[in-house]
Protein backbone atom coordinates (compact mmCIF):
# COMPACT_ATOMS: atom_id res chain seq x y z
CA UNK A 1 0.00 0.00 0.00
CA UNK A 2 1.05 3.93 0.13
CA UNK A 3 2.12 5.39 2.92
CA UNK A 4 3.55 8.57 3.82
CA UNK A 5 6.55 7.82 5.88
CA UNK A 6 8.19 10.57 8.03
CA UNK A 7 12.38 9.43 8.12
CA UNK A 8 13.82 12.47 9.11
CA UNK A 9 13.46 16.72 9.16
CA UNK A 10 12.88 17.42 5.39
CA UNK A 11 12.75 13.63 4.83
CA UNK A 12 9.39 12.93 4.29
CA UNK A 13 8.33 10.65 1.55
CA UNK A 14 5.57 8.46 -0.29
CA UNK A 15 6.28 4.99 -0.54
CA UNK A 16 4.96 1.33 -1.19
CA UNK A 17 5.05 -0.46 2.17
CA UNK A 18 3.56 -3.92 3.67
CA UNK A 19 -0.08 -3.35 4.16
CA UNK A 20 -0.61 -3.86 8.04
CA UNK A 21 -1.98 -6.77 9.42
CA UNK A 22 -4.70 -6.80 12.51
CA UNK A 23 -4.08 -8.16 15.90
CA UNK A 24 -6.33 -9.97 18.27
CA UNK A 25 -6.98 -7.02 20.16
CA UNK A 26 -6.81 -4.32 17.29
CA UNK A 27 -8.81 -2.90 14.56
CA UNK A 28 -7.81 -2.43 10.70
CA UNK A 29 -9.15 0.89 9.12
CA UNK A 30 -9.16 1.60 5.44
CA UNK A 31 -8.50 5.42 5.23
CA UNK A 32 -10.95 7.81 3.62
CA UNK A 33 -9.78 10.83 5.07
CA UNK A 34 -6.68 11.82 6.73
CA UNK A 35 -7.11 16.20 7.09
CA UNK A 36 -4.17 17.83 8.05
CA UNK A 37 -2.84 20.40 10.52
CA UNK A 38 0.18 22.88 11.34
CA UNK A 39 1.58 20.55 13.53
CA UNK A 40 2.15 17.95 10.32
CA UNK A 41 3.45 20.98 9.05
CA UNK A 42 6.48 21.20 11.76
CA UNK A 43 7.00 18.00 11.74
CA UNK A 44 7.68 17.74 8.04
CA UNK A 45 10.34 20.98 8.64
CA UNK A 46 11.63 19.80 12.48
CA UNK A 47 10.39 16.10 13.35
CA UNK A 48 9.12 15.77 16.75
CA UNK A 49 10.21 14.57 20.52
CA UNK A 50 7.52 11.64 20.35
CA UNK A 51 8.01 10.56 16.80
CA UNK A 52 10.13 7.63 16.73
CA UNK A 53 11.07 7.12 12.72
CA UNK A 54 10.51 6.02 10.36
CA UNK A 55 6.67 6.54 11.14
CA UNK A 56 3.63 7.30 9.17
CA UNK A 57 2.23 10.18 10.11
CA UNK A 58 -0.79 11.76 10.18
CA UNK A 59 -3.52 11.93 13.28
CA UNK A 60 -6.97 13.39 12.00
CA UNK A 61 -8.26 10.34 11.01
CA UNK A 62 -11.95 8.52 10.16
CA UNK A 63 -12.02 5.79 8.05
CA UNK A 64 -13.93 2.52 7.25
CA UNK A 65 -13.93 -0.40 9.21
CA UNK A 66 -12.06 -3.97 7.46
CA UNK A 67 -11.00 -6.08 9.78
CA UNK A 68 -11.96 -6.87 14.02
CA UNK A 69 -9.32 -8.71 15.94
CA UNK A 70 -10.88 -11.82 17.40
CA UNK A 71 -10.73 -10.16 20.99
CA UNK A 72 -11.84 -6.51 20.41
CA UNK A 73 -15.33 -6.99 21.23
CA UNK A 74 -15.54 -9.33 24.20
CA UNK A 75 -12.15 -7.71 25.94
CA UNK A 76 -13.61 -3.65 25.64
CA UNK A 77 -17.50 -4.63 25.25
CA UNK A 78 -17.94 -3.29 22.20
CA UNK A 79 -19.65 -4.01 18.80
CA UNK A 80 -17.28 -3.37 15.81
CA UNK A 81 -18.04 -5.06 12.85
CA UNK A 82 -16.32 -4.79 8.96
CA UNK A 83 -18.08 -2.18 7.32
CA UNK A 84 -18.47 0.54 10.28
CA UNK A 85 -17.66 4.22 9.70
CA UNK A 86 -15.04 5.30 12.57
CA UNK A 87 -13.00 8.31 13.93
CA UNK A 88 -9.58 7.70 15.92
CA UNK A 89 -8.47 10.04 18.76
CA UNK A 90 -5.20 11.60 18.31
CA UNK A 91 -3.95 11.96 21.73
CA UNK A 92 -4.17 8.86 23.30
CA UNK A 93 -4.59 8.61 27.60
CA UNK A 94 -3.23 5.54 29.58
CA UNK A 95 -6.12 5.89 31.66
CA UNK A 96 -4.43 4.78 34.67
CA UNK A 97 -2.22 7.97 36.07
CA UNK A 98 -3.77 10.03 38.72
CA UNK A 99 -4.80 12.68 35.78
CA UNK A 100 -6.67 9.75 34.31
CA UNK A 101 -8.06 8.92 37.45
CA UNK A 102 -9.44 12.27 38.11
CA UNK A 103 -10.61 12.70 34.92
CA UNK A 104 -7.89 14.61 33.20
CA UNK A 105 -7.46 12.52 30.12
CA UNK A 106 -6.31 15.51 27.72
CA UNK A 107 -3.16 15.63 30.51
CA UNK A 108 -2.13 12.47 30.58
CA UNK A 109 1.19 11.98 31.88
CA UNK A 110 1.78 9.15 30.18
CA UNK A 111 -0.04 10.40 26.75
CA UNK A 112 0.85 8.70 23.23
CA UNK A 113 -0.22 9.60 19.82
CA UNK A 114 -1.23 8.40 16.89
CA UNK A 115 0.82 9.36 14.35
CA UNK A 116 3.48 9.50 16.41
CA UNK A 117 4.30 6.22 18.53
CA UNK A 118 1.73 4.60 16.54
CA UNK A 119 1.43 4.58 12.66
CA UNK A 120 -1.03 7.17 11.24
CA UNK A 121 -3.30 8.08 8.68
CA UNK A 122 -1.67 9.22 5.66
CA UNK A 123 -1.92 5.94 4.20
CA UNK A 124 -4.12 3.33 2.50
CA UNK A 125 -4.95 0.98 5.70
CA UNK A 126 -3.75 1.62 9.18
CA UNK A 127 -3.80 -0.48 12.68
CA UNK A 128 -5.99 1.57 15.56
CA UNK A 129 -4.03 0.27 18.18
CA UNK A 130 -5.04 -1.65 21.75
CA UNK A 131 -4.47 0.95 23.64
CA UNK A 132 -7.04 3.56 21.76
CA UNK A 133 -9.58 0.85 22.03
CA UNK A 134 -8.75 0.45 25.86
CA UNK A 135 -10.05 4.05 26.61
CA UNK A 136 -12.78 4.20 23.92
CA UNK A 137 -10.92 6.07 21.53
CA UNK A 138 -12.41 4.45 18.36
CA UNK A 139 -16.15 6.43 17.50
CA UNK A 140 -18.72 5.65 15.30
CA UNK A 141 -19.82 8.36 12.39
CA UNK A 142 -23.00 9.56 12.78
CA UNK A 143 -24.87 8.23 9.53
CA UNK A 144 -25.30 11.81 8.50
CA UNK A 145 -21.51 13.09 8.58
CA UNK A 146 -19.09 12.77 6.42
CA UNK A 147 -15.61 10.85 6.24
CA UNK A 148 -14.29 14.39 5.68
CA UNK A 149 -15.86 15.57 8.48
CA UNK A 150 -15.61 13.17 10.91
CA UNK A 151 -11.67 13.70 10.43
CA UNK A 152 -12.25 17.26 11.45
CA UNK A 153 -13.79 15.81 14.80
CA UNK A 154 -10.18 15.79 16.13
CA UNK A 155 -9.02 18.91 15.94
CA UNK A 156 -12.48 20.37 16.80
CA UNK A 157 -12.32 18.15 20.11
CA UNK A 158 -9.24 20.00 21.01
CA UNK A 159 -10.90 23.85 20.57
CA UNK A 160 -13.98 21.85 23.05
CA UNK A 161 -11.21 20.82 25.56
CA UNK A 162 -10.24 24.63 25.47
CA UNK A 163 -13.55 26.45 25.59
CA UNK A 164 -14.85 23.88 28.57
CA UNK A 165 -12.32 25.67 30.56
CA UNK A 166 -12.75 28.94 30.02
CA UNK A 167 -16.62 29.09 30.97
CA UNK A 168 -17.87 31.11 27.84
CA UNK A 169 -21.24 32.53 28.76
CA UNK A 170 -23.91 33.54 26.85
CA UNK A 171 -23.61 36.73 25.33
CA UNK A 172 -19.56 37.11 25.73
CA UNK A 173 -17.57 39.20 23.76
CA UNK A 174 -15.30 36.94 22.76
CA UNK A 175 -11.66 37.71 20.56
CA UNK A 176 -9.86 34.71 18.47
CA UNK A 177 -6.82 35.18 17.44
CA UNK A 178 -5.83 32.99 14.40
CA UNK A 179 -7.83 32.55 11.07
CA UNK A 180 -6.57 29.02 10.16
CA UNK A 181 -9.12 26.26 10.69
CA UNK A 182 -8.87 25.57 14.19
CA UNK A 183 -9.53 29.87 14.70
CA UNK A 184 -12.84 29.31 12.96
CA UNK A 185 -13.85 26.39 14.70
CA UNK A 186 -13.64 28.25 17.59
CA UNK A 187 -15.97 30.98 16.86
CA UNK A 188 -18.10 28.20 15.73
CA UNK A 189 -18.13 26.49 18.93
CA UNK A 190 -18.09 29.99 21.08
CA UNK A 191 -21.58 30.63 19.00
CA UNK A 192 -23.09 27.39 18.37
CA UNK A 193 -22.90 26.03 21.73
CA UNK A 194 -22.21 28.81 24.44
CA UNK A 195 -24.14 31.22 22.75
CA UNK A 196 -21.22 33.67 22.85
CA UNK A 197 -21.97 38.08 21.56
CA UNK A 198 -19.95 39.41 19.32
CA UNK A 199 -16.98 37.74 17.84
CA UNK A 200 -13.64 39.70 16.51
CA UNK A 201 -10.95 37.60 14.35
CA UNK A 202 -7.82 38.86 14.34
CA UNK A 203 -4.80 37.35 12.23
CA UNK A 204 -1.55 39.42 10.46
CA UNK A 205 -2.73 37.46 6.47
CA UNK A 206 -4.81 39.60 5.18
CA UNK A 207 -6.04 36.85 2.30
CA UNK A 208 -6.49 33.89 4.99
CA UNK A 209 -8.49 36.74 7.20
CA UNK A 210 -11.16 37.55 4.18
CA UNK A 211 -11.36 33.77 3.57
CA UNK A 212 -12.09 32.39 6.78
CA UNK A 213 -14.51 35.66 7.66
CA UNK A 214 -16.37 34.66 4.40
CA UNK A 215 -16.82 30.97 6.17
CA UNK A 216 -17.56 32.15 9.69
CA UNK A 217 -18.76 35.90 9.45
CA UNK A 218 -17.14 37.78 12.90
CA UNK A 219 -18.61 40.39 13.78
CA UNK A 220 -15.72 42.09 12.87
CA UNK A 221 -11.69 41.22 11.24
CA UNK A 222 -8.82 42.69 12.84
CA UNK A 223 -5.32 43.02 10.88
CA UNK A 224 -2.76 42.56 12.92
CA UNK A 225 -0.26 44.00 10.33
CA UNK A 226 -2.21 46.90 9.69
CA UNK A 227 -3.49 48.59 12.87
CA UNK A 228 -3.15 48.25 16.60
CA UNK A 229 -4.95 45.15 17.91
CA UNK A 230 -5.76 46.24 21.64
CA UNK A 231 -6.82 49.31 20.72
CA UNK A 232 -9.12 48.29 18.48
CA UNK A 233 -10.60 45.53 20.65
CA UNK A 234 -11.20 48.31 23.29
CA UNK A 235 -12.65 50.96 20.90
CA UNK A 236 -15.08 47.85 20.08
CA UNK A 237 -16.02 47.03 23.28
CA UNK A 238 -16.28 50.65 24.30
CA UNK A 239 -13.57 50.55 26.55
CA UNK A 240 -14.02 47.36 28.93
CA UNK A 241 -12.24 44.82 26.70
CA UNK A 242 -13.29 41.25 25.61
CA UNK A 243 -14.43 38.50 28.00
CA UNK A 244 -12.53 35.98 26.04
CA UNK A 245 -9.71 35.55 23.97
CA UNK A 246 -8.59 32.88 22.75
CA UNK A 247 -5.10 32.52 20.98
CA UNK A 248 -5.27 30.11 18.38
CA UNK A 249 -1.53 31.20 17.10
CA UNK A 250 1.88 30.07 17.73
CA UNK A 251 3.09 33.81 17.97
CA UNK A 252 3.95 34.99 21.54
CA UNK A 253 2.88 38.74 20.87
CA UNK A 254 -0.61 37.55 20.37
CA UNK A 255 -0.45 36.14 24.13
CA UNK A 256 0.40 39.62 25.34
CA UNK A 257 -1.92 41.13 23.33
CA UNK A 258 -4.85 38.51 25.08
CA UNK A 259 -4.10 39.89 28.53
CA UNK A 260 -3.74 43.37 27.73
CA UNK A 261 -7.18 43.34 26.12
CA UNK A 262 -8.82 41.22 28.57
CA UNK A 263 -12.03 42.64 30.46
CA UNK A 264 -12.35 42.37 34.24
CA UNK A 265 -12.55 38.59 35.12
CA UNK A 266 -11.59 38.04 31.61
CA UNK A 267 -10.60 34.17 30.54
CA UNK A 268 -7.67 34.00 28.54
CA UNK A 269 -6.79 30.54 26.31
CA UNK A 270 -3.61 30.23 25.32
CA UNK A 271 -4.47 27.55 22.69
CA UNK A 272 -1.81 27.84 20.35
CA UNK A 273 1.90 26.65 21.37
CA UNK A 274 4.94 28.90 21.11
CA UNK A 275 8.73 28.20 19.72
CA UNK A 276 10.47 26.00 21.57
CA UNK A 277 13.28 28.37 20.86
CA UNK A 278 11.06 31.17 22.12
CA UNK A 279 8.82 30.27 24.31
CA UNK A 280 8.62 33.24 26.80
CA UNK A 281 6.19 36.50 27.04
CA UNK A 282 6.37 39.51 28.99
CA UNK A 283 3.44 39.52 30.88
CA UNK A 284 2.25 41.93 33.23
CA UNK A 285 1.42 40.68 36.33
CA UNK A 286 -0.60 43.84 37.65
CA UNK A 287 -3.02 43.64 35.17
CA UNK A 288 -3.96 40.12 35.73
CA UNK A 289 -4.02 40.94 39.34
CA UNK A 290 -6.11 43.97 39.36
CA UNK A 291 -8.55 42.98 36.64
CA UNK A 292 -8.75 39.21 37.83
CA UNK A 293 -7.98 37.43 34.98
CA UNK A 294 -7.89 33.64 34.69
CA UNK A 295 -5.41 32.32 31.96
CA UNK A 296 -5.64 28.39 30.46
CA UNK A 297 -3.11 26.73 28.88
CA UNK A 298 -5.12 23.81 26.26
CA UNK A 299 -3.63 21.05 24.73
CA UNK A 300 -4.93 18.42 23.32
CA UNK A 301 -8.05 16.55 24.14
CA UNK A 302 -9.68 13.49 25.80
CA UNK A 303 -11.79 10.69 24.19
CA UNK A 304 -15.14 12.18 25.08
CA UNK A 305 -14.14 15.44 23.65
CA UNK A 306 -13.94 13.76 19.89
CA UNK A 307 -17.35 12.05 20.63
CA UNK A 308 -18.43 15.73 21.54
CA UNK A 309 -16.87 16.86 18.14
CA UNK A 310 -18.82 14.20 16.17
CA UNK A 311 -22.06 14.88 18.04
CA UNK A 312 -21.95 18.71 17.32
CA UNK A 313 -21.06 18.11 13.54
CA UNK A 314 -24.07 15.71 13.37
CA UNK A 315 -26.80 17.88 15.30
CA UNK A 316 -25.62 21.06 13.29
CA UNK A 317 -24.75 23.03 16.05
CA UNK A 318 -21.23 23.15 14.94
CA UNK A 319 -20.47 23.03 10.86
CA UNK A 320 -17.48 22.07 9.28
CA UNK A 321 -18.37 20.73 6.10
CA UNK A 322 -17.81 23.81 4.38
CA UNK A 323 -14.45 24.58 6.49
CA UNK A 324 -12.71 22.14 4.42
CA UNK A 325 -11.72 23.56 1.27
CA UNK A 326 -9.27 21.64 0.23
CA UNK A 327 -9.86 17.35 -1.12
CA UNK A 328 -6.16 16.24 -1.82
CA UNK A 329 -5.08 12.41 -3.03
CA UNK A 330 -2.34 10.62 -1.29
CA UNK A 331 -0.23 11.17 -4.11
CA UNK A 332 -0.23 15.01 -3.87
CA UNK A 333 -0.18 14.69 0.56
CA UNK A 334 3.23 16.91 0.65
CA UNK A 335 1.13 19.51 -1.84
CA UNK A 336 -1.43 19.56 1.45
CA UNK A 337 1.79 20.25 3.11
CA UNK A 338 2.48 23.59 1.40
CA UNK A 339 -1.04 24.79 0.97
CA UNK A 340 -1.63 24.46 4.74
CA UNK A 341 1.60 26.47 5.24
CA UNK A 342 1.17 28.78 3.16
CA UNK A 343 -2.81 29.44 4.45
CA UNK A 344 -4.13 29.25 1.13
CA UNK A 345 -6.91 26.66 2.30
CA UNK A 346 -8.84 26.69 5.61
CA UNK A 347 -9.31 22.90 6.09
CA UNK A 348 -7.33 20.70 3.39
CA UNK A 349 -7.69 16.70 3.96
CA UNK A 350 -5.99 14.12 2.11
CA UNK A 351 -8.24 11.19 0.86
CA UNK A 352 -6.27 7.94 0.50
Amino acid sequence: MKALRFYAPEDVRLEDVEEPTCGPAEVKLRVRNCSTCGTDVKILHNGHQNLTPPRTIGHEIAGEVVEVGSEVNATYGADWKVGDRAQVIAAVPCGECHECRKGWMAVCQNQTSVGYQYDGGFAEYMIVPTQVLKVDGLNRIPDNVGFDEASAAEPFACAINAQELLGIEEGDTVVVFGAGPIGCMHIRIARGVHKAGAVYLVDVNADRLKMSADAVQPEETINGAEVDVVERVMELTGGRGADVVITATAANVTQEQAIAMAARNGRISFFGGLPKTDPTITCDSNVVHYRQLHIHGANGSAPEHNKRALEYISTGQVPVKDLITEHIPLERALDAFGIVQRGEAIKVTVEP
